[in-house]
């Protein structure tokens, strides 16, 4: 980076800072630089009579009159957001009083437009009794003029008053486009609400399915070893050991988990990918032998793919989108075929990563499929095509089921974190 630039940095960065410093002013004190300014502009020479000349009567010498009448024209208008009625009566009466008389015209007189438009912007209760107000002032006003000898025409009244009209229009029109925004806004944030509502249903179903699951069938093969007339020796105590050893390990697994996922929740995480800071691709052997805990016949086949996988810029939310699928499928061969032969198959390719969850049958003897809401795929089929990626579900040809995902790899230098292996 050059001087130039650094010099622009720095620049910028001011500017910004006084510029969010600006806005946490009162509005009055920031509306207060224009009052001031057409005040002063008032007494400029060369400035000072380019204002309006409403009825063309003959000019009145000014006087101490007339600075009070400018003043009222122009130091109003710092209540043009906060009082905008009240601006608009003060600068419509002094600018109805100045030309009345037959000042000669000042730049001060715009401050009527000024306080035209913001009264049509921010005025927010009884807009309709102010716009009528305000059309019977200038009637009145107009009937003075022409009493006083203007040599104004109708077609010169009313020409003007469109004038008014626009101001107080395009006032309007900034508070239409105002409260427009203001609704968008409300409406996006209300769908980020419910969307984040759905990741978070998705994400408590695949942590909490997954894990229960897998209890109710270390809990039911245990039942089994322990059923009344099963044998009592060593070898079955041992494997009832083991299996409530594995309940326990699997429960705190799942407390870790939740505890994660509430803790972004404490964080107030708004960027729209709840628990992306979850696991990824290294917790898949662990997922794989708590499978295998259960009693389900996994096997994990990568032939190096995880190391392959951390050169690539993947990035943590498409890494956990992966891991729930291979959670998911788990979850329903347990269910669905429990015991039966399971392989998980982990790839790197060109169109990027992917993985496949096959489950080869029911195995002979298994227990009972456990009983399940099926909302895992069409939350997992969502997940994946948002990262644009495809997930694919159904019967394989040997009678079991398969479940498919890939993620692209974004184009980048390689993405490296706690869910990474290498």
């Amino acid at each position: 980076m050059n001087v130039g630039e650094r010099t622009g940095g720095r620049v910028r960065g001011a500017v910004g800072v006084l510029r969010d410093r600006w806005r946490t002013w009162p509005v009055t004190v920031r509306d207060a630089p224009l009052a001031l300014a057409l005040a002063v502009a008032a007494y400029v020479p060369g400035v000072a009579q380019q204002g309006i000349a409403f009825a063309e009567l003959p000019e009145h010498r000014a006087g101490a009159l007339r600075v009070l009448l400018v003043l009222l024209q122009t130091l109003p208008l710092v209540l043009r957001r906060t009082r905008p009625a009240a601006s608009l009566v003060v600068v419509g009466a002094a600018f109805a009083v100045d030309q009345t008389i037959g000042y000669p015209p000042t730049v001060a007189s715009l401050g009527l437009l000024v306080a035209l438009y913001s009264a049509g912007a921010y005025r927010e209760r009884r807009r309709t009794v102010v716009a009528t107000a305000a059309a019977v002032a200038y009637v009145a006003l107009c009937v003075v003029a022409d009493g006083r000898g203007s040599p104004d025409h109708l077609v010169d009244f009313v020409s003007f008053a469109l004038v008014l009209v626009l101001c107080w229009g395009a006032g309007s029109w900034m508070r239409w486009r105002a409260a427009a925004e203001t609704e968008r806004r409300r409406r996006e944030a209300a769908a980020a609400v419910v969307d984040e509502r759905v990741r978070l249903a998705r994400e408590l179903h695949d942590v909490v399915t997954h894990h229960v699951t897998a209890m109710v069938v270390q809990a039911d093969a245990t039942q089994v070893l322990l059923r009344p007339g099963a044998p009592d020796d060593a070898p079955v105590r041992d494997r009832a050991r083991e299996s409530l050893v594995a309940v326990s390990g699997t429960g705190r697994q799942a407390l870790a988990e939740l505890r994660q996922l509430l803790g972004l929740l404490d964080a107030g995480d708004a960027s729209g990918t709840a628990g992306a800071g979850g696991p990824g691709l290294a917790g898949l052997r662990e997922l794989v032998e708590t499978a295998r805990r259960s009693g389900q016949d996994v096997e994990l086949v990568d032939d190096g793919a995880a190391g392959r996988a951390a050169g690539t810029h993947l990035g943590p939310a498409a890494e956990l989108a992966l891991y729930r699928v291979v959670q998911e499928g788990l979850t329903n061969a347990v269910k669905h075929a429990a015991g039966s032969r399971t392989t998980v198959e982990l790839s790197v390719g060109d169109a990027g990563v992917s993985v496949a969850v096959r489950s080869h049958g029911p195995a002979v003897g298994s227990p009972p499929p456990v009983a399940g809401g099926g909302r895992g795929l069409d939350g997992l089929r969502d997940r994946v095509a948002g990262l644009g990626g495809e997930l694919s579900a159904g019967p394989a040809p040997d009678g079991g089921f398969v479940v498919t995902a890939r993620v692209p790899v974004a184009d980048g230098p390689p993405m490296t974190g706690p869910g990474m292996v290498g």
